[in-house]
């Protein structure tokens, strides 16, 4: 247990973990890398180009010419991004999602708490595939809500007869990621359809997280969820605009859930936020407008990446690749110390930056000290290389060995 803090502290943030990237970032600022290397980050998944220029022109434009970028705005957002997302959504899978079936939020993460406030409370509980996305967790614990882990199978999916096995009066939803985080796991759509099924069966929510869904690999939609006229009464859809136009900056984010779940869920928006920011919102406008052709480009180049990654791991002795899709690739490592350790190890002999199974899975399952998550979208394929050109110079019978420069 850690040492009391020398102020008053709600039990529940005391309980919650550190933020993982920020931790990430601690090591960076208190670790010497090794003369002659560059840093390789891939701790964190986020685009660090800035969006493309014609996107910034806009933005610009709109901040200089239209007074209304800086008041308050509705608080489920614009009404103009609300119905272009619907209409997207609608394209993209079938069936129908309605404008008054889809919210802005100031980021993917708030739609997550968003959802969850009108879920759940403390003493309630909520199923989480292991390895888990940490803010998802870390929201669970902030807000007395019990995560119920469910140790995914072979290529890291998630089962639905091991999550019906959970299920207890206090549940109340079963979250899933796809293309997942950390994990790069796209679940087919038979095996989603199963967990809206069992959620609906059970009475619970079905909440899936797509932030990175404009980096599936496979043809035709994702899933057939949004085909069920009665998809609203179950499922509860979340978006990220942030990597598919390179807006993290902005946090614009979305839920898609039923026209009477929103109402609640503006409760919560109003009193956090108010509304999601102007700006962003008519960035994420504008690139669903006039962007497809970029975003296929920069889906082509993420997919020429996933294959370089899987190629790696293919020729790296020792090592398992677990996972590998959208930003992610999720291994197991070959050394003989758990995965916190070695992640310290690497970025000190290696000058690689990267995160622990550890801080995706409870303490107490061992797989997390196995695992290491490689967050490769920021590698073009020259950085991949260098990757694996690092790992393969550290084998696992000599985990002190010196690293060539």
């Amino acid at each position: 247990m850690p040492p009391a803090p020398p102020f008053p502290l709600a039990p529940a943030m005391a309980a919650t973990f550190a933020p993982p990237v920020m931790e990430a970032r601690r090591w960076l600022a208190e670790t010497r890398l090794p003369e002659g290397l560059d840093l390789i980050n891939v701790s964190q998944a986020a685009p660090v180009d800035p969006p493309p220029e014609p996107l910034r022109r806009a933005l610009a434009e709109a901040i200089l010419t239209d007074p209304t970028v800086h008041l308050y705005g509705p608080v489920l957002g614009q009404s103009e991004l609300r119905a272009a997302l619907a209409a997207r959504t609608t394209a993209m899978y079938g069936g129908a999602v309605a404008e008054d079936q889809a919210a802005i939020t100031q980021g993917c993460n708030q739609a997550f708490a968003a959802v969850l406030a009108t879920l759940a409370g403390a003493g309630d509980a909520a199923i989480l595939p292991t390895p888990w996305y940490f803010n998802h967790k870390m929201w669970l614990d902030m807000a007395g809500v019990a995560a119920q882990p469910l140790p995914t199978g072979p290529g890291l999916l998630p089962n639905p007869e091991a999550a019906a096995a959970l299920i207890t009066p206090a549940t109340r939803a079963i979250v899933l990621v796809t293309p997942n985080n950390p994990g790069g796991a796209e679940y087919p759509p038979d095996l989603i359809a199963a967990f809206r099924d069992l959620a609906r069966a059970r009475g619970l929510a079905l909440i899936i997280d797509e932030t990175y869904r404009d980096f599936h690999s496979r043809p035709g939609p994702p899933h057939g969820l949004f085909t069920d006229p009665d998809w609203a009464d179950t499922v509860i859809s979340l978006y990220s605009f942030s990597k598919a136009y390179r807006l993290t900056g902005h946090r614009v984010g979305a839920i898609m859930a039923s026209a009477g779940r929103l109402a609640e869920v503006e409760k919560f928006l109003d009193t956090v936020a108010i509304c999601p920011a102007q700006p962003g919102q008519r960035a994420a406008l504008w690139g669903m407008a006039h962007l497809d052709q970029w975003l296929a480009g920069e889906r082509d180049e993420i997919l020429a990446r996933r294959a370089a990654m899987e190629a790696g791991f293919a020729s790296l002795p020792g090592w398992r690749l677990l996972g590998c899709g959208a930003y992610f690739a999720y291994a197991e490592h070959p050394f003989d110390m758990p995965s916190d350790a070695l992640a310290l190890d690497l970025l000190a002999r290696a000058g690689i930056l990267m995160l622990p199974g550890t801080m995706f899975t409870p303490a107490e399952d061992p797989s997390g000290a196995r695992a290491l998550r490689i967050a490769f979208a920021n590698l073009d394929r020259t950085g991949i290389a260098e990757l694996f050109r690092r790992l393969a110079a550290l084998p696992a019978d000599r985990p002190d060995a010196k690293l060539p420069v």
